[in-house]
């Protein structure tokens, strides 16, 4: 199974594409790709949600993901702020949707505890962990790029929860 993560934003969007290869752990995963669309700064709102859309629609086309994670929006204190992260993760929602692939949205705090165990961690934590768990020799870079690994992890360690209380039923 291939997962595409996207940690959205109107600057930068992260993102991290993880193939789970039968496992009963993160440690069964590898990256595949990871990195970030960026934006430029001094263009319009849409001109930048149309580049953040072209930019998973051809992530989609080239990996063909059976899944995509989306991290949820966060509440920041900056009103605008929450509203135009919405309107990130409304292009990336819709790419996903024309695209035919399951869609799992996830709170950054579970993300962060399916990664590390910890809801509250930082970035560096989530780093290291996403590094260690799928055996890197360096922290993916920048950290927008981390984020998008780590919410394909989770959508992989949760799936693997999912299917292992399954069959324990």
């Amino acid at each position: 199974m291939i997962v595409l993560g996207i940690d959205p934003g109107t600057a930068v969007t992260g993102y991290g594409v993880v193939r789970a290869r039968g496992m009963r752990q993160a440690g069964g995963a590898e990256l595949l790709e990871c990195g970030v669309i960026r934006t430029k700064a001094d263009q319009p709102l849409a001109a930048r949600l149309a580049d953040i859309y072209e930019g998973v629609r051809e992530l989609l086309a080239r990996h063909a993901p059976q899944a995509l994670a989306v991290e949820d929006v966060f509440y920041a204190r900056n009103v605008r702020t929450t509203v135009v992260l919405g309107h990130a993760r409304g292009v990336v929602l819709l790419a996903g949707q024309q695209a035919h692939i399951a869609i799992y949205e996830y709170p950054p705090a579970e993300i962060k505890k399916t990664v590390t165990g910890n809801g509250a961690a930082t970035k560096e934590q989530v780093q290291f962990m996403v590094t260690k768990l799928l055996r890197l020799k360096s922290v993916p870079q920048p950290a927008d790029a981390s984020d998008g690994v780590a919410a394909a992890l989770a959508c992989v360690m949760q799936a693997d929860v999912t299917r292992l209380l399954a069959a324990a039923r």
